[in-house]
C-alpha cells in the first residue's frame, strides 16, 4: 500500500480553535471545512476534525489514544519541538528520550490540542525500530497511563 494516504477523523469542540492549533501553530495545510468539520493536511496525510455536541472527555494519560508523526530527521523533530515552544502550545509530555541505549531508542514529545486530543511526535535513533526490532517487546511505557 505505497500509493496510499493515511486518514484520521477525530472529535473537536471548536472549529476556529482547532484551525488555529493545526494550521497556524503546527503548520498543517487547511482543506475543506463546514460548520461541522474541518480537513487538514499533516505531512501529506488527511486529518478531519468533526465537531462534537458534547465536550470530548479529557484522556487520563497518553494511552490508549493518541496520534502524530514519526520524523526521519532528528533536526526536523527538534524544529517542531522548538516551534511548539515558541507558539506556547501545551506540552502533555515534554521532549525526552525513551529506551535510551537500546535499538528502540527514540525522542518523543506529546502535545494536547484545544479539544484534549493528544499528538505524539517521534524520531527513532535507528530507523529499523519503526517497524522492526521485533526482539524487543516494549511498546509504549509500561505502567504509564
Amino acid at each position: 500500500m505505497t500509493d496510499s494516504l493515511f486518514h484520521l477523523a477525530f472529535p473537536v469542540r471548536n472549529i476556529e480553535a482547532t484551525k488555529q492549533f493545526y494550521v497556524v501553530d503546527l503548520g498543517c495545510t487547511l482543506g475543506r471545512e463546514s460548520q461541522q468539520a474541518v480537513t487538514f493536511g499533516l505531512a501529506g496525510h488527511q486529518l478531519v476534525g468533526h465537531l462534537t455536541p458534547d465536550q470530548p472527555l479529557k484522556q487520563q494519560g497518553i494511552y490508549p489514544r493518541h496520534f502524530g508523526l514519526i520524523f526521519l530527521s532528528q533536526t526536523e523533530w527538534q524544529a517542531l519541538a522548538d516551534r511548539a515552544r515558541s507558539k506556547g502550545l501545551t506540552f502533555y509530555q515534554q521532549p525526552r528520550v525513551r529506551f535510551p541505549g537500546t535499538r528502540i531508542e527514540h525522542r518523543t514529545f506529546f502535545l494536547e490540542d484545544p479539544s484534549h486530543n493528544l499528538l505524539e511526535f517521534k524520531h527513532y535513533t535507528y530507523e529499523s525500530a519503526i517497524f522492526g526490532e521485533r526482539e524487543h517487546d516494549q511498546v509504549g511505557d509500561a505502567g504509564e497511563k
